[in-house]
């Protein structure tokens, strides 16, 4: 991958950063070295390794719902609120 000034220059805009031409010419030379590190990837020999989409096991760690008896009839809960309408919680109109 060529590095250069368009090349930052590009990235700044899909980014919607604003570069000082200092910190432009200094990202050149610290994007080519991170280029350059990670194409050592390139030389790994992976013959034999199945591709994988996560690092580790993931398991549902949710409980499952469990509904319990209520001491509230919906009528006494709707009782508390300021507002009801149509037998629902009416709330401030929010755009």
């Amino acid at each position: 991958m060529e590095v250069n000034q368009d090349t930052i220059r590009h990235l700044a805009d899909l980014s919607n950063f604003a570069l000082t031409t200092e910190e432009s010419i200094s990202l050149v030379d610290d994007i080519k070295e991170i280029v350059n590190y990670i194409s050592k990837l390139d030389e790994l020999d992976t013959t034999g390794v199945a591709p994988t989409y996560q690092v580790f096991e993931m398991d549902n760690i949710w409980r499952e719902d469990e509904i319990l008896n209520q001491d509230a009839t919906p009528d006494e809960l709707l009782a508390l609120t300021p507002t009801v309408e149509r037998h629902q919680i009416k709330v401030p109109q929010v755009l």
